[in-house]
């Protein structure tokens, strides 16, 4: 049986994880409805991708291992590794939207690679398709990546990813996806690339996790025959290091559909899954014996953020949560570093060591997304805790102090354009490019990741929530110097107590409230923001004077803004530097450092 192995990549929400569901369900791959590649609870909810993951098809007597890849470029670490295991991808481009950042890293990547791209123009029954544009566009960025003659040459197969048909021009008629299959198989050169009797190599992509097997490594078999049992010899590549160590394989899986079906043995070409080397990491090659050369080092994207995560010791810690103690946050931590490759965790205890042990823990990750969905994650089995405000890594290279920059990518109505590129202008934003079509500005900048930091909710805000922002990171260079950004002041309680509705509609005249009459408050906690930059106490458990000299006819009825719901993301964007978020299995709240008004000056001093 020939093997084919591909991988799907797109910008996000260009409809990868619908057309492989869709593949999947055609092909007796997903036999009820409802069930999705995307089976993490976050991941269905956003509807994003947030892990790659793999499954296979079988069709005309081939199989055709395909891997579904994240399209946020927090996680871009997973496709890079992905795009090294297959040997073709499948490239989804919105027949509307067109080409987008992502588009770009993710295709920038394969074409590096030597891969030759199938592109698919998906969605072409949205009302504003055009997808003979959108192949000029496809070609244009092709050329602009610097493509070579043959992968420039791409074929490009038109489809519906969300009703399953597929059309090789678009006048044909089709009902399902046979013709992206047929290109597939006359398009993506057969995985197995040695004869039988070669010495086995292996390579690990990626890592999964099995609460009774430990780690395991998801790995292309690129020559040789693997079996159950062996014995095999591990050779690193890491930071450089060229050890050589022995292992045994305990347990061999290939994928079948989302499933994974335990074998005996598997052949040159194939993907498979192996239990039973606990210090397995992305990049080593498995081999049978000692002289078969390692596979290319595969490099990770290092982490750009930093932030610290506490153990809560505000007065209402321990009310909702399992657990609380440094020591559960620190195996929740260690478990999370076997599988997620872009975070990095610094456990030593001498940063301000107290007697319960090490105060703080100090994580580094890929972005807010990449460590929002971390403490979502967390917080939803049972933890609680605090972190404080993203800050961007700083480095030093040969002298030069250099931070991390990002390429952003705007879409906004025309008439909001002015004030974004003035409020990117001011953090520290440079305009690269502007194109204009049917009244809608398209501007790309390169800016400090420092700059954009925060400014999400600021961009929904000016442009009405019509704009759309995507960003990538495009690495280390010079440190951009001082920023500006709206500082917002806290409002910050000053009692314990209950909210009341009197004192609340008060307040929101001064700036934005994070909280509604009845909530529970407690001294230092922030209830919202002042507009004019300064903190302020208040006192939001302040109910009316009520005397008997009082006319009834001079109540008025009290009507309260919504209010400005905090989330683990919104809480991240909106902290200040002297603040915490404190993130609980049902609540997330901003609170001071210091709690008594005495302490922070204090500590101001």
């Amino acid at each position: 049986m020939e093997i084919r192995n591909i991988a799907i990549i797109a910008h996000v929400d260009h409809g990868k994880t619908t057309l492989t569901d869709a593949l999947m369900k055609q092909n007796g791959g997903l036999q009820d409805e409802g069930i999705s590649m995307d089976s993490n609870d976050l991941e269905k909810e956003r509807g994003i991708t947030i892990y790659s993951k793999n499954t296979s098809i079988y069709y005309k007597d081939t199989k055709i291992n395909i891997v579904d890849t994240p399209g946020h470029a927090d996680f871009g670490s997973e496709v890079e590794r992905v795009l090294r295991a297959i040997d073709s991808v499948l490239l989804l481009v919105d027949a509307a939207e067109g080409p987008m950042p992502q588009t770009r890293f993710v295709l920038k990547k394969s074409l590096e690679l030597g891969l030759k791209p199938i592109v698919v123009i998906n969605k072409i029954d949205k009302p504003a398709a055009d997808p003979h544009k959108v192949h000029e566009e496809v070609l244009d960025l092709f050329f602009e990546l610097g493509a070579s003659e043959e992968q420039a040459n791409f074929e490009t197969v038109y489809a519906i990813g969300r009703t399953g048909m597929a059309f090789r021009h678009l006048d044909d008629k089709s009902t399902d996806l046979s013709p992206l299959l047929d290109v597939i198989l006359e398009k993506v050169p057969p995985a197995s690339s040695g004869s039988a009797d070669q010495k086995m190599s292996a390579q690990v992509f990626n890592l999964g996790y099995d609460n009774f097997l430990g780690r395991m490594a998801v790995a292309r078999i690129y020559s040789g025959k693997i079996y159950s049992g062996s014995q095999i010899f591990i050779k690193g590549n890491v930071d450089g290091q060229h050890g050589v160590r022995k292992g045994k394989i305990t347990k061999l899986f290939s994928f079948e559909g989302i499933n994974r079906k335990e074998t005996d043995s598997a052949i040159s070409g194939d993907i498979v899954l192996i239990a039973g080397i606990p210090d397995i990491y992305i990049g080593e090659t498995i081999c049978e014996d000692d002289s078969v050369e390692p596979m290319p080092h595969i490099a990770i994207d290092e982490p750009t953020l930093s932030l610290n995560f506490l153990v809560n010791d505000s007065p209402f810690a321990g009310r909702e949560g399992k657990f609380v103690t440094s020591r559960q946050i620190k195996e929740r931590l260690e478990k999370e570093l076997e599988i997620n490759v872009g975070l990095k965790v610094d456990f030593s205890p001498d940063q301000g060591v107290n007697k319960m042990g090490p105060s703080f823990f100090k994580v580094y990750g890929r972005g807010e997304l990449h460590i929002a969905i971390l403490l979502e994650n967390m917080r939803r089995e049972g933890f609680e805790m605090q972190v404080s405000q993203p800050e961007v890594i700083i480095k030093e290279e040969g002298g030069v102090k250099t931070e991390p920059y990002e390429e952003l990518v705007i879409d906004v109505p025309m008439e909001y354009s002015g004030s974004v590129i003035e409020k990117i202008g001011k953090r520290r934003g440079i305009m690269k490019d502007m194109v204009e079509k049917e009244g809608i500005a398209r501007v790309i900048f390169d800016i400090p990741t420092r700059g954009l930091l925060g400014y999400r909710g600021e961009f929904i805000i000016d442009t009405k929530g019509e704009g759309i922002m995507s960003s990538r990171v495009t690495g280390f260079k010079e440190y951009a110097g001082e920023i500006k950004k709206r500082e917002y002041g806290s409002m910050t309680s000053m009692v314990d107590g209950k909210a009341v509705a009197f004192s609340l509609a008060n307040l929101q005249e001064r700036g934005i409230l994070y909280i509604g009459h009845g909530a529970e408050v407690y001294e230092g906690m922030v209830v919202g923001n002042v507009l004019k930059g300064d903190d302020m106490s208040v006192n939001p458990t302040k109910g009316k004077q009520l005397t008997n000299m009082r006319a009834s006819g001079t109540d008025e009825a009290i009507t309260l803004n919504p209010v400005f719901t905090l989330n683990i993301e919104r809480g991240l964007e909106v902290m200040n530097h002297d603040e915490y978020l404190e993130v609980t299995p049902k609540s997330v709240r901003l609170r001071k450092k210091y709690l008594t008004e005495l302490d922070r000056v204090k500590a101001k001093r």
